[in-house]
């Protein structure tokens, strides 16, 4: 589960790490209130979305269709991003203005954008460098890897691919943790000294109290920021908490954003369907991981693109299946569906009604491919011939991928 930059400091603050003051705002008068109670006289106005390279957004009908696009690339462009350094109540005022309920595309957003519906006023400071640091698991070595780079605020994976030597590694051991030396080791190969080496030490080790209490799967922090003063401090953070560990933080629950998830995503977790929109345009409904991939991967073998990732699992119900159908059909770049089947937990008959029913329920429109395999295949190519309805049959993988392709094409 992500979750915003100002639930994500709140989180770090609870177990002891530094942060500017903030507060978050949902009205253009909260901004302002937010700005007041802080104090000072330099605010930064946030926009708070579930995406990277806020400050390089840039919002629809602000600037031109060829600045969207560049934003939508990664792409420097003229405009005023996602984040705004305000010196007055005005200001702020007017960023938040310029900010709620508009759209903020970025490169992590993709071409659609993001609708801002919450904003983060944070405390205004000097910053003398930046710094990149995250906590994540190493499945490999079974190990929490703490990765940093004196290259903050640029693209970790830039760094990654040009650059390797700039990334510090230290790993944690699961009995003891972080030990204060592997703090250390870091903050010199960063390039730290006088009372930051300490500011740092504390720091890391309060990002890493952090991130096992509770129980997170990623823990971003970039920018962090070394300020004229020598307090080493979070400018941005991101958090992943661990769907799996959610049952333990009871906490945390209000801090998920729903309007900030994909709305089929959001239907499919319902029916605990394993679902994640792609940028294609053939519906997949596949059960099990490893023939969902396989089936996405032979239809852009025959030139088209998947629309979806869609695990019905293995002991679905017709319920589920039909819940299923229709939230590939709701996609409107969806012009095929593509369904493909091995019957083991799974019975091919119960997959055969469940599609039916969808069918229809929704009256569909688009061309729709059927491959049974397995338990009762018989039995489900039976009720569906026997449907009176427009179904395409398939006898293997390949049969139905170039079918549904050649449907999609109108060949």
């Amino acid at each position: 589960m992500k979750i915003h930059e100002f639930q994500a400091k709140e989180v770090l603050r609870k177990h002891g790490v530094p942060t500017l003051q903030g507060a978050a705002a949902h009205t253009p008068e909260q901004a302002v209130a937010g700005a007041q109670s802080i104090g000072g006289s330099v605010w930064v106005v946030k926009s708070q979305v579930h995406a990277g390279g806020r400050g390089k957004g840039r919002f629809v009908g602000e600037v031109d269709e060829d600045a969207i696009q560049k934003a939508a690339r990664g792409d420097d462009a003229p405009g005023k991003g996602g984040v705004r350094v305000c010196k007055d109540l005005d200001a702020v005022r007017a960023a938040a203005q310029a900010m709620l309920g508009n759209t903020l595309v970025t490169k992590q957003t993709g071409r659609d954008g993001a609708v801002v519906r919450k904003l983060y006023i944070e405390q205004g400071c000097q910053i003398a460098k930046e710094f990149y640091l995250a906590i994540m698991l190493d499945r490999a070595r079974g190990q929490v890897l703490v990765m940093c780079s004196a290259e903050g605020g640029t693209e970790i994976e830039e760094v990654a691919a040009h650059r390797p030597e700039a990334i510090l590694k230290a790993w944690a051991d699961p009995l003891t943790g972080l030990g204060a030396w592997q703090a250390r080791d870091l903050a010199f190969g960063l390039g730290f000294t006088g009372k930051a080496v300490n500011n740092f030490v504390k720091l890391v080790q309060g990002l890493f109290r952090a991130y096992n209490a509770a129980d997170c799967s990623m823990l971003e922090v970039n920018p962090l920021i070394l300020t004229a003063d020598e307090q080493v401090l979070p400018l941005d953070a991101k958090i992943t908490f661990d769907d799996n560990a959610l049952f333990r933080h009871p906490e945390y629950e209000s801090y998920y954003d729903a309007s900030e998830e994909d709305p089929q995503e959001v239907e499919a977790a319902k029916y605990e369907l394993s679902y994640v929109k792609l940028d294609g345009n053939i519906g997949c409904m596949v059960n099990g991981a490893g023939l969902a991939m396989a089936t996405m991967d032979i239809i852009k073998f025959y030139g088209e693109e998947p629309a979806n990732f869609l695990d019905v699992g293995g002991g679905a119900t017709r319920e589920k299946v039909t819940a299923a159908f229709k939230i590939i059909t709701a996609d409107s770049a969806v012009k095929g569906i593509l369904v493909n089947i091995f019957g083991g937990i799974m019975k091919c008959d119960v997959i055969a009604e469940g599609v039916l029913a969808a069918v229809r329920e929704t009256g569909l429109e688009v061309p729709l491919v059927v491959r049974l395999e397995g338990t009762n295949v018989d039995l489900g190519k039976k009720i569906i011939a026997e449907s009176g309805l427009r179904v395409i049959a398939a006898d293997s993988m390949s049969d139905a991928a170039e079918k549904i392709v050649a449907a999609v094409r109108g060949v």
